[in-house]
């Protein structure tokens, strides 16, 4: 069992800074994925200070290319995509910050390749797409460090390792 599904339960007075919508639009995905993400994200959020709605879809690595291609026009598959809400949408009172997209195939490539959890490198992903929709980085070093310290803390909260540990510095 992952660190993630051994979390206790949430105590009735504990409330969630986020509201998490997961669709599994693929049917590579299991059964407990959507809650690895939801709780993941629920902890990014309480952690970050931002609350508000986000959706989340769970697809394949066509799907996602497809995304990738059309929004970055970058034509391969990617492990998670973030689209922020409109600023506007923000003004008008709208508590949705926006949407993730992860890839099942190029999730479970790099959890074997990196030998991670796939659980765990999941968790890490939906924790680094809902900082991209609150306006985290990663295009600078400092952006980088940031962004990366943020993730750490947030993942050990859930007891999940350091994703970049093993990490080869200059990258």
């Amino acid at each position: 069992m992952n660190a993630i599904a051994e979390q206790r339960p949430r105590a009735a007075t504990e409330t969630a800074a986020a509201d998490v919508d997961v669709d599994a639009a693929s049917p590579l995905w299991s059964a407990d994925a959507p809650e690895v993400v939801r709780r993941a994200i629920e902890a990014a959020a309480r952690t970050a200070g931002r609350p508000g709605t986000v959706a989340v879809m769970l697809t394949d690595d066509a799907t996602i290319r497809a995304m990738n291609a059309q929004w970055r026009g970058i034509d391969k598959p990617t492990n998670v995509l973030s689209f922020p809400a409109h600023k506007s949408a923000a003004a008008a009172g709208s508590f949705h910050l926006g949407d993730i997209a992860i890839a099942h195939e190029t999730v479970a490539a790099e959890s074997a390749s990196e030998n991670k959890a796939f659980a765990d490198h999941l968790a890490h992903l939906a924790v680094h797409g809902y900082l991209h929709l609150v306006g985290f980085d990663h295009e600078t070093d400092a952006e980088a460090a940031r962004m990366e310290n943020l993730e750490i803390r947030i993942l050990s909260g859930l007891g999940i390792a350091d994703p970049y540990a093993d990490k080869p510095s200059g990258d």
